[in-house]
């Protein structure tokens, strides 16, 4: 219990690496004093071995959260976003486990990793996350999750925000067929985007915002969202410039 209390404070008071914690941050705190522990508490093997343990309460976790949130901020669940991530390591491949060669965001593809998912409110309260085998495909997840979000706190109607790297059009034609409203905001794929050009030269842009602007096009049952923003032009241009 001392070293999941060590782990909690570290979190809150400096977030950092377990490798920080035990190499810095645990002998220049008070929580030795405060735990009447010494510096074994804080060994790296004993930090990640906790880590191991609560791994099996991960649900009741998520599910206690999402409760303390509604309570103590008003949080609401409605709108989610959805990505993924991974990250790298420099050894040599396992025989077994989830580190595996896959497409590498960071350009390190002489690497085996692990891809990392993960499920947050606009406000970056998660609900989910996942570890999974570094050759995951992203198309191949969000299915999952959307089961797993739904059995965890129930069926109401969400909206999904995402890339348009992760959906298949398979995966799209469920959500719009579900008996449980569920709409999603996803990046347009770039040659049907191409194909709607011609539509949106024809419509007026609407403001929505300081600086964004929109155009809207109807088609097949879907609204496209042509977004034009000022803020990030100039970031573009001074990127340019630099």
């Amino acid at each position: 219990m001392a070293v999941l209390k060590t782990l909690v404070s570290y979190r809150l008071i400096d977030p950092g690496s377990e490798w920080r914690l035990h190499r810095q941050w645990y002998e220049q705190s008070a929580m030795a004093d405060l735990l009447g522990e010494d510096f074994t508490l804080a060994a790296k093997d004993n930090l990640y071995r906790c880590l191991d343990k609560l791994l099996t309460h991960k649900t009741d976790l998520f599910s206690f959260l999402q409760q303390r949130w509604k309570t103590l901020f008003q949080a609401e669940f409605e709108l989610l976003l959805y990505d993924l991530t991974s990250t790298y390591f420099e050894c040599d491949p396992p025989e077994a486990g989830k580190r595996r060669f896959g497409y590498s965001r960071d350009k390190r593809s002489d690497c085996v990793q692990v891809v990392i998912a993960l499920i947050v409110t606009p406000d970056g309260l998660p609900l989910a996350y996942e570890v999974m085998p570094g050759n995951t495909s992203d198309k191949t997840t969000l299915r999952d999750f959307i089961r797993r979000i739904e059995t965890q706190y129930g069926k109401i109607g969400r909206t999904w925000v995402m890339d348009r790297g992760i959906p298949t059009e398979a995966v799209l034609a469920e959500m719009r067929a579900s008996e449980t409203p569920m709409h999603y905001l996803v990046g347009t794929p770039r040659g049907r985007l191409s194909r709607l050009e011609q539509d949106f030269l024809t419509k007026p842009w609407a403001d929505v915002r300081d600086t964004v602007q929109v155009k809207l096009v109807e088609q097949d049952g879907e609204l496209y969202i042509l977004a034009r923003s000022g803020a990030r032009r100039d970031k573009e241009h001074r990127r340019t410039a630099a």
